[in-house]
């Protein structure tokens, strides 16, 4: 695998990083390390958990790994943000539950510091100033090396990054956006705004939930046994999510690439993705050390210009004034070199 800067630092990162959702809910311990060998063994070293993912159960899992390897040849980013237990202040970004994340955090991880802790989502009733104060203590304290947001807008990511600079303090590296072929929104603001200010892209969920691998061929109502969608409790919201004409003609899209490449539908999905201008590491999930195997293989080539552009035309999504063509072309007139 490729390695690539971690946004405007000097750390390198893998240019797939292994989304460890599953680890302690679809892919028990064993299975678990077995995936972080073989990743490992392909070129990976960034890893992505969270406090949140199976109660913490991910986190322990990759420490008990990581007792055993070398923990500077791994980038460990987590998440703190959402509950963790009852309580009123077992949620959220203020400073009392970032301590306490951090702590638990490093505990299950076995280790003296996080590479990247990103917070989970935006939280409406915490200052950023408490938020983003308390993050640059925990870097000064050497807790923390680099801080992120994953499932920021673009407003509340400049925000964040404009009273960074204004108080001096350690700015964020990387935004976590949901991102793929399906999930074309992200385009509108957060991926010019990444480019312009070196924000290291890590898009979650690049496979759609699975449908971009083609499993759902059938609808998600009728999601095969043991499949995420099968396996959660919001078959509804899926379905009424995915099954419409844009997600059909996207899948159909992915399907006769895949045939004409010899790839499969994630290898073409993952492809696609890799080369999108401004990302940086893809986050990959599996659940089975055949699922992470097809995951992998989706480094190493590149899909031919004709087939990038009829994915992306395929997946265009439906936009209006500011975001549409026309609103480009006036912002451009009269301003671009020959």
């Amino acid at each position: 695998m490729k390695l690539k800067k971690l946004g405007r630092t000097g750390t390198l990162v893998s240019e797939l990083c292994l989304g460890t959702m599953t680890f302690g809910w679809q892919a028990d311990e064993e299975t678990s390390h077995s995936m972080l060998d073989r990743y490992v063994e392909a070129g990976g070293n960034f890893l992505d958990t969270s406090n949140v993912y199976t109660s913490g159960k991910s986190e322990e899992i990759i420490g008990k790994w990581l007792s055993r390897h070398d923990r500077e040849d791994v980038v460990v980013a987590t998440k703190a943000r959402f509950r963790t237990a009852d309580g009123a202040n077992r949620v959220g970004l203020s400073r009392k539950h970032l301590h306490h994340a951090v702590t638990d955090s490093l505990r299950r991880l076995q280790t003296d510091y996080i590479d990247l802790l990103q917070v989970h989502a935006w939280d409406p009733l915490t200052p950023l100033e408490e938020t983003f104060g308390t993050l640059n203590t925990l870097v000064e304290k050497g807790l923390v090396r680099y801080v992120g947001v994953s499932n920021y807008r673009g407003w509340q990511f400049e925000k964040a990054l404009q009273l960074c600079r204004t108080r001096g303090w350690h700015e964020p590296v990387s935004l976590q956006p949901q991102y793929s072929l399906y999930a074309r929104a992200t385009e509108f603001e957060l991926m010019p705004m990444c480019i312009a200010e070196s924000i290291a892209v890590l898009p979650w969920s690049p496979l759609a939930s699975g449908v971009l691998s083609g499993k759902y061929k059938n609808g998600v109502r009728n999601a095969p046994s043991g499949t995420r969608i099968a396996d959660s409790k919001d078959v509804e919201f899926y379905a009424g999510r995915f099954e419409n004409d844009r997600t059909n003609r996207i899948v159909r899209a992915v399907e006769a690439v895949a045939q004409e490449s010899g790839k499969t539908m994630s290898q073409v999905a993952l492809n696609w993705l890799l080369f999108r201008p401004g990302v940086t590491a893809p986050i990959i999930g599996a659940r089975n050390m055949d699922q992470l195997a097809e995951n992998l293989a989706s480094t190493g080539w590149s899909l031919t210009k004709d087939q990038a552009v009829a994915l992306t035309a395929a997946g265009e999504p439906d936009v209006t004034y500011p975001y549409d063509k026309r609103a480009e072309e006036q912002q451009r007139a009269g301003r671009e070199l020959e």
